[in-house]
């Protein structure tokens, strides 16, 4: 395969991983859910809202009712006042007075009848929108388990099949890796024989050192040779003479000192 062909098969595959990765996240219940979720915790929290405004407003009508209650009761205890006394033009204005009160009274009754009756209202919705909720959030975090431990268990049938994307993808990752380790290897097999044998000049070398090598194998195939000759005649070899003074001299620091 070649370079533009294995590069381009890397990029599909980061492509399709990127790809299916962003399908997951779109597609994945558990997100809608808690969406879901969260969009019913703010309705119900709208209608607690609502209920709070709704106990302000008639808690206000309820005190206005009461101070007009007072100022009725006041009212009709000076038309009395007024006509013992003989005023009984104070005790008309009184009493028109009073009527007109009756009116806006009878107004207030309306309107505070009206907010009690959508209190209870809402606060019966409160209390349905509050175990909907509850049940909804069970059910929810049920869903949520099943579904991340039946993705756990395909993905571990997936990789234990050899069928996942991942799995080729770490296949293919290691093919390249020993493939480059292979060509690595036989390179630098190469690039040693090649200086072994001159082809390629050792730049960090001394100068003339090319010549030294060969003159240090020389010499030794020369020692070598000269041993056996010793040996095969009888006498011992320099390297055994050398091994027994080395005993004498600490060991192993005397080999090779008694050529």
């Amino acid at each position: 395969m070649s370079s533009s062909s294995s590069n381009s098969a890397r990029v599909r595959t980061i492509f399709r991983s990127k790809t299916t990765k962003a399908l997951d996240r779109i597609e994945d219940p558990r997100e809608t859910l808690d969406d879901s979720y969260d969009q019913q915790v703010k309705l119900l929290q709208q209608v607690r809202v609502a209920v709070a405004d709704v106990a302000t407003a008639k808690k206000r009508i309820e005190l206005q009712g009461e101070e007009m209650g007072a100022r009725y009761q006041r009212l009709g205890s000076q038309a009395s006042e007024a006509l013992a006394q003989g005023r009984e033009d104070l005790a008309r204005a009184a009493l028109e007075r009073r009527a007109m009160l009756e009116s806006q009274v009878a107004a207030l009754q309306q309107q505070f009848t009206a907010l009690d009756r959508q209190t209870a209202q809402l606060q019966e919705r409160e209390r349905r929108l509050t175990d909907q909720v509850a049940a909804f959030r069970i059910e929810k975090e049920t869903i949520k388990a099943t579904y991340t431990a039946s993705a756990a268990q395909v993905k571990a049938n997936e990789a234990v099949s050899g069928i996942s994307n991942s799995i080729e993808d770490v296949g293919s990752s290691l093919d390249r890796a020993r493939d480059r380790v292979a060509q690595m290897q036989a390179r630098a097999a190469a690039t040693d024989e090649l200086l072994a044998s001159g082809a390629l000049t050792d730049l960090t070398a001394a100068p003339d050192a090319d010549i030294e090598r060969q003159l240090a194998v020389i010499s030794a195939q020369a020692e070598i040779e000269r041993q056996l000759q010793a040996m095969k005649g009888g006498a011992p070899a320099s390297g055994a003479d050398a091994a027994g003074r080395s005993d004498a001299a600490g060991g192993w620091l005397g080999i090779g000192q008694g050529r």
